[in-house]
């Protein structure tokens, strides 16, 4: 079986090799970039399973060289960066990060955060029945039951859900949630969505006040799990 491939967009040599050393040790195959411009032309050479990408970059900004590989990629990406601040989070999620970690960071979070990304059995639209926890949702009929009995969902609640499900383990920010379920023109109205989600883990939560499944990325979005 091939081994799944990284490229890691990192200027910090020593970072390159701790990051190296980890990912190796866990059987992944590794490419190095420590500039932007060298990490599109690999990125388009390799076309690698997944980017780990630094913003703070001596060329261009990781924000840049994230938009303009997504132009054309559709795998995952998770950035890295030293920077903290909501505004940063929500700039890169927006231009099409999957995930996002501060730096520093436990190898062990990091590696969690690449094996959720590279999760082979992605949700796709033609997908016709999903399953987690004690949950069941059919696509094809768009119904939802809870230990095999139903539950009533509004029709945005549902869209919401299947949004969610979707992005299986992506971070999604407020105004993307807002603008795909209630369009254009809603993006700020986040009260609406902290009713929905709070509806939502209500129905299919064991406990709501400790999610399990759709949790909460502070000053962000959320991340359904």
């Amino acid at each position: 079986m091939n081994k799944p491939v990284i490229l890691v967009v990192e200027d910090e040599v020593q970072l390159q090799k701790i990051l190296t050393i980890t990912l190796e040790s866990n059987d992944y195959k590794v490419l190095i970039s420590d500039t932007g411009k060298e990490a599109i032309t690999l990125a388009a050479s390799y076309t690698p399973d997944l980017i780990v990408l630094d913003i703070g970059l001596p060329d261009i900004s990781g924000h840049q060289v994230l938009t303009r590989i997504r132009e054309w990629y559709d795998r995952g990406i998770i950035v890295l960066s030293a920077l903290n601040n909501e505004n940063d989070i929500v700039s890169a999620l927006d231009h099409g990060a999957n995930d996002y970690v501060t730096k520093p960071f436990r190898t062990s979070e990091l590696l969690a955060r690449i094996r959720a990304v590279l999760r082979k059995n992605k949700i796709t639209e033609q997908t016709q029945e999903y399953t987690f926890g004690n949950i069941t949702i059919s696509f094809t009929d768009r119904t939802v039951k809870k230990e095999g009995v139903s539950i009533k969902l509004t029709a945005t609640e549902y869209n919401l859900l299947h949004l969610f499900v979707l992005n299986e383990g992506k971070v999604l920010t407020h105004r993307f949630l807002l603008k795909e379920v209630w369009g254009v023109g809603q993006q700020l109205e986040t009260q609406y969505l902290r009713v929905f989600v709070g509806n939502l883990r209500k129905k299919l939560e064991e406990n709501p006040n400790q999610p399990k499944h759709i949790l909460t990325e502070s000053g962000v979005g959320y991340r359904f799990v």
